[in-house]
């Protein structure tokens, strides 16, 4: 356990952000669930609309280093082609 008042008060804030990165994954994961459900459903409007708030959610867990930059637009990439393969 931490002895000094500065690790102390680290291991509190690590407590803080490990919370707060939790609920950002855990949001970002359902927004792409709902893509994948969109687009398992055949609904290529929904997917699109689903795909949109998707995005600005992985791009927020990543500027907020919960997940990679690089991660975050491989993602909205695949989900990008498969929205595409379903319109034709």
């Amino acid at each position: 356990m931490a002895n000094t008042k500065s690790a102390k008060k680290a291991a509190r804030q690590a407590l803080r952000k490990t919370e707060v990165n939790k609920a950002r994954r855990s949001r970002t994961r359902t927004s792409v669930r709902k893509v994948d459900e969109a687009i398992a459903s055949g609904n290529a409007d929904a997917a699109f609309a689903a795909l949109r708030s998707a995005e600005a959610e992985m791009m927020r867990a990543a500027r907020a280093g919960v997940m990679h930059k690089n991660t975050a637009s491989r993602k909205v990439s695949r989900l990008t082609r498969a929205i595409k393969a379903l319109q034709a």
